[in-house]
């Protein structure tokens, strides 16, 4: 979950491991029981991941990037819909003949998402941010993470400051439920 690094190393550290569930994913056939464990560990690596970028990343992009405010919109809309395939994935066993199709496009839209950020935005980032800015905002991306929510909250505020004052509660109480049932322990 916290890798170090400035934001940009933080956050390609948390895509390849996102990758490399999805990896795992792949080589399991259709149905396994295993798969409700990879998709519970992949939400909650997405649902930190995202929450954390809209409360500084985007913030960020939008001050110093010149079309900021169009590309963080984007950025946020993709994360609308990873949330919506993610909790229609959540209320599905792995052998409902809905739940791979769910799966696909939950990859599917991931990895454009990933490839956008990495061959757009991080980089337009990276040049125009000093790497101390890049270094504070990796620190707050891993705080924010450590707090985030660990489920799909769709209809939860997406962006400051109402995104930073509901996520830290709604991330404890996700905790919580996973302590008690088990979830992520994997």
């Amino acid at each position: 979950m916290g890798h170090g690094g400035n934001v940009i190393a933080e956050l390609l550290a948390d895509h390849r491991e996102v990758e490399e569930i999805f990896d795992r994913m792949q080589s399991m056939s259709t149905g396994n029981p295993a798969l409700r464990e990879l998709v519970d560990e992949v939400t909650i690596e997405l649902v930190r991941h995202s929450v954390a970028e809209e409360q500084y990343l985007y913030p960020a992009v939008r001050e110093h990037v010149e079309g900021g405010d169009r590309i963080a919109d984007k950025e946020i809309a993709d994360h609308a819909r990873i949330e919506e395939l993610l909790k229609e994935l959540e209320q599905l066993p792995p052998n409902d003949g809905r739940f791979h199709p769910l799966l696909m496009r939950l990859m599917d839209e991931v990895t454009a998402h990933v490839q956008d950020e990495e061959g757009t935005l991080f980089p337009r980032l990276g040049s125009v941010c000093s790497p101390e800015a890049l270094d504070d905002l990796g620190d707050k991306v891993r705080r924010a993470k450590s707090l985030a929510p660990t489920r799909p909250h769709p209809s939860a505020p997406d962006t400051p400051p109402a995104n930073k004052i509901i996520a830290p509660g709604a991330g404890l109480v996700d905790r919580a439920r996973d302590f008690v049932s088990g979830r992520g322990r994997s």
